[in-house]
């Protein structure tokens, strides 16, 4: 079996945070005593606790547990060479064309108030699409139904509106990032009466549309592409889609009398 190099890795990490092991273990929600006998190298480290590393510090899994990252940033010298964490940051703010900063579900509570953090957003996961122009995106995961037939789990491909809701095409997909609801993936319908009132409607006609005032938006990002996994082709009976084209064309019906 390959020698895993997790316990003394999250030690190398912890001491480079320059948190105790008391802090570190709070942040993993885990006891102190069980981070001491992870970095002791006494037990295996969980693969819940992994993945919070990996996405706290991004640091892929297969480095956790493959890479010494003590013993790299050691042969790389103390005092011109980089640390691994600071290298993988430079790589990811290098101009690299289309790159996409990958915010996952987990991570959306920590976006919230990190979003505007230059250190909390490098430290995300990134890749690259060689298909998208020039512009700002991000990846954003998003749990729950509201969008179907766009499944849970899909991660949407965003580009950022650098001029906010003054941009917004009516009924175009947007990941809306905002104080009162979070980060919802949505279609965007302005109020031709209220110019600081946004409708947020779901492509589900299951969930009832609803207002958000713009004051209290702090990101727009008009959605470009959905990546999601491979599933089995969903069904439908014709009852359960006449009900649904019921509801959707009550839902345009109410919208049409609230905004005349």
């Amino acid at each position: 079996m390959p020698q895993s190099f997790a316990g003394r890795n999250l030690k190398h990490l912890r001491k480079g945070k320059k948190l105790t092991q008391e802090e570190f273990a709070a942040r993993l929600n885990i006891k102190r005593s069980l981070l001491g006998a992870y970095e002791e190298e006494r037990a295996e480290p969980r693969l819940d606790v992994l993945e919070a590393v990996s996405d706290w510090f991004g640091v892929s899994l297969d480095d956790l547990l493959r890479t010494n990252l003590g013993e790299l940033d050691a042969s790389a010298g103390s005092d011109e060479a980089l640390g691994y964490l600071q290298r993988r940051r430079l790589l990811k703010t290098a101009p690299t064309e289309n790159l996409i900063h990958f915010v996952p579900f987990k991570a959306a509570a920590g976006y919230l108030t990190g979003y505007a953090d230059e250190e909390f957003i490098d430290e995300l996961n990134t890749f690259t699409l060689p298909m998208l122009g020039g512009g700002q995106y991000r990846a954003f995961e998003i749990i729950g139904d509201s969008m179907l037939p766009t499944p849970s789990g899909s991660v949407i491909v965003c580009q950022k509106l650098p001029h906010g809701v003054e941009e917004v095409r009516n009924h175009h997909a947007y990941i809306v990032v905002s104080r009162s609801e979070g980060i919802v993936y949505k279609r965007v319908v302005k109020d031709g009466k209220q110019r600081h009132r946004l409708t947020l409607v779901s492509d589900n006609p299951s969930f009832k549309p609803y207002f958000i005032n713009s004051d209290d938006i702090v990101e727009l990002w008009q959605a470009q592409m959905v990546i999601s996994k491979v599933a089995v082709q969903q069904r439908w009976d014709m009852g359960q889609l006449a009900s649904m084209v019921t509801d959707l064309q009550e839902q345009v019906s109410s919208l049409k009398r609230k905004m005349n």
